[in-house]
């Protein structure tokens, strides 16, 4: 019976239209509904008392973005724990991030929420009104049911060992110290930032294929071909993150004159960038094209760039560009992926000029041991993977807070962060001779490229905007445990996501 009870969406808008031929009033609640408990049990029994049959649609597993780890339950269980209760008619599951398709699908006479939804500017993702609007359209109402409220978000941190000890205890020092309410408040206050972001654009491509075994001849890996997905990635991926919190975002980058993908990229970037391209005659913009397994694991990758140095004219128009532009921002973003767009010169220019400078200088395949933060005479914060860090001042041995110094005083920055994978991240503050040790915030991960770019924006932006550095390091971090479950630079951080994993990860 409990199986029988769940349906697809289709099935479930012809069950409801029955029910209306029939005279019947369809009551419809949404909802993640990750944990069950008494708070959810009574909501649905005060929610189906307004109808006559109630129906009840769930988030589906890839739009569930709560915070570490969630769901914990899959979509399937989680329908089946609402199917067992007996106020429920019918469930089904929603592949979108709102409830709008399973309004539309049922067209309820009544959708209950629960009080904690009543007042719209409570809720971050700003979904509630779009989904009252789509009732009111289809001629329902909306209810809000006010019974005993639990978090299940907290209930899920204190008993369900989400996190680490480690993790545990440091969001329950931080969470003393700084309220999630307060973190969002500051960085909706960045709205006003004039931010530029100068760096190689880059066109990330995917190859999805699946493997067929080792080739008659010789020890090679044949793979089948299955389709192909690009992304805008490098400086693009890094406006993109920013333009989500800041009203105006220029971004600076070059473009390659043949194969320059320029109607791709300007259709990938957020109607507030304003970008600048340059054009390279003799390269085409970079792409790297990744060839990975239908378990996600990259096989390897191809590159298509021009990494020689840059022609002496285009040099100088570069930095006649700097000189005359960086004063009209307060913060400039550099992703030096040394793909050969940031010159020796351009790098100067940006140390010179630069009111704000947020830099990284990323360690690939294409410029290893050749490309390092010490390019920069100066730099305000700078953010490095310890590779990045020890090649920076030749420093294997050292411990990496000692390594962060030596680096902070050969660019003259305040601010340097080491991140360490699953070790989390080092935060040094020079000027207060300060270090905050800020653990992963993320244990499912889906794909590790661009979490370097969403920490260095939203950590970027937030030092820039002047928030302490614990909380700019704590924002990156969460930003970068979300960006780890996005396939490549597929989304932006947004947000309502990030607002969502902050209040989860406070509770």
């Amino acid at each position: 019976m409990k199986a029988s009870k769940i349906v697809d969406l289709d099935q479930l808008g012809q069950f409801a239209k029955a029910a209306r031929a029939a005279g019947q009033k369809v009551v419809l609640c949404h909802g993640t509904f990750d944990l069950i408990h008494i708070g959810h049990v009574r909501h649905l029994q005060t929610a189906a008392a307004e109808g006559d049959l109630l129906f009840v649609t769930i988030t589906a597993d890839r739009f569930v973005n709560k915070g570490p780890g969630r769901p914990i339950f899959n979509q399937q269980l989680r329908a089946e724990n609402l199917a067992a209760l007996e106020a429920v008619a019918h469930v089904a599951i929603v592949d979108d991030r709102t409830a709008i398709p399973a309004i539309e699908a049922v067209q309820p006479a009544v959708y209950a929420k629960g009080s904690d939804y009543q007042k719209p500017q409570d809720d971050l993702t700003g979904n509630i009104t779009k989904e009252q609007n789509a009732v009111k359209d289809c001629g329902g109402r909306t209810v809000y049911t006010d019974d005993i409220v639990f978090s299940s978000s907290q209930l899920l941190n204190e008993h369900f060992n989400v996190f680490s000890p480690d993790v545990k205890d440091y969001l329950r020092h931080f969470g003393e110290r700084f309220q999630a309410g307060e973190i969002i408040d500051m960085i909706k206050g960045l709205k006003k930032l004039k931010v530029l972001v100068v760096g190689d654009a880059i066109v990330d491509e995917y190859h999805y294929t699946q493997p067929m075994g080792q080739t008659g001849k010789g020890n090679i890996l044949a793979v089948k071909h299955q389709s192909v997905e690009q992304f805008a990635g490098g400086s693009l991926a890094v406006a993109n993150h920013i333009a989500g919190y800041c009203d105006q975002v220029g971004l600076l980058t070059m473009l390659g004159a043949q194969q320059s993908f320029e109607g791709f990229i300007r259709d990938k970037l957020k109607s507030n960038i304003t970008p600048t391209f340059f054009f390279r005659d003799d390269a085409p913009t970079v792409r790297k094209s990744r060839f990975v397994d239908d378990a996600s694991s990259k096989l390897f990758e191809v590159y298509y760039n021009e990494d020689s140095p840059l022609p002496e004219q285009l040099n100088r128009s570069l930095c006649k560009w700097l000189r005359e532009n960086l004063g009209d921002y307060d913060c400039v973003i550099v992703p030096d992926f040394g793909n050969g767009f940031i010159s020796r010169d351009m790098a100067r220019t940006l140390s010179q000029h630069a009111p704000f400078l947020a830099v990284n200088t990323q360690i690939n395949s294409g410029n290893r041991g050749f490309h390092t933060v010490n390019r920069y005479p100066r730099a305000d914060f700078v953010s490095l993977n310890e590779p990045e860090l020890r090649l920076a001042v030749h420093n294997r041995t050292d411990p990496i807070d000692i390594v962060a110094g030596q680096v902070g005083e050969r660019v003259r920055a305040r601010y340097v962060v080491t991140t360490r994978g699953r070790e989390g991240l080092l935060l040094r503050d020079l000027g207060d001779s300060l270090s905050y040790q800020i653990p992963a915030l993320s244990f499912k991960v889906v794909d590790r490229i661009g979490a370097g770019d969403a920490f260095l924006s939203l950590a970027g932006i937030c030092i820039a905007g002047k928030l302490a550095p614990e909380i700019a390091g704590f924002v990156g971090s969460a930003a970068a445990a979300i960006d780890v479950q996005i396939v490549c630079n597929r989304e932006s951080v947004e947000p309502p996501d990030l607002f969502k994993y902050i209040v989860t990860l406070l509770k």
